[in-house]
């Protein structure tokens, strides 16, 4: 995967940007967080200010700090203090996409034991809502585990693609 040097068109930038954060709020996530997100995909370097963040979008600096605040919480970006400066500047995490996919270690537990914890109170398993509670067990146990084959897998491709970009 060799990188191409090209001439980067600012206003087709920002036209990109808006049009991913829209792609990206049609599949769930909030609107700002999906521009800033989009913004920061498409930076040069992968980071902004949230100065920067406010003008590119023209958006209230207020605005750029939740945002920014969400994406950090579902790990999709960091903060990083700029050299020899006090701002902060908010950096995409190069990986993002398997962070947030195949993090179910943070994100099932929880379900799946409250799940399990009301298996009891609708009358066990032998009850329609428990064995539906039992099957959704199951599969997330069973989504763990393919994502645990997938993310070891991806860490092979994503080595080769390294490897082909030097």
């Amino acid at each position: 995967m060799a990188r191409r040097s090209g001439v980067r068109d600012e206003r087709a930038v920002a036209a990109f940007v808006e049009r991913l954060g829209s792609v990206f709020t049609a599949s769930g996530l909030p609107r700002l967080p999906s521009r800033v997100f989009a913004a920061l995909l498409a930076d040069e370097h992968g980071r902004l200010t949230a100065a920067e963040l406010a003008e590119a979008l023209a958006v209230s600096p207020a605005a750029v700090s939740g945002a920014v605040r969400y994406l950090e919480q579902v790990h999709m970006i960091h903060r990083e203090r700029e050299r020899g400066s006090r701002r902060d500047v908010f950096v995409v995490v190069e990986d993002a996409w398997q962070d947030v996919m195949l993090s179910h270690d943070q994100v099932y537990p929880p379900i799946r034991d409250a799940m399990a914890a009301g298996i009891g109170a609708v009358g066990g398993v032998g009850t329609e809502a428990g064995a539906r509670l039992e099957l959704s067990i199951a599969f997330l146990d069973f989504i763990g585990a393919e994502l645990d084959g997938i993310a070891a897998r991806w860490a092979r491709k994503r080595e080769e693609l390294v490897r082909a970009r030097s």
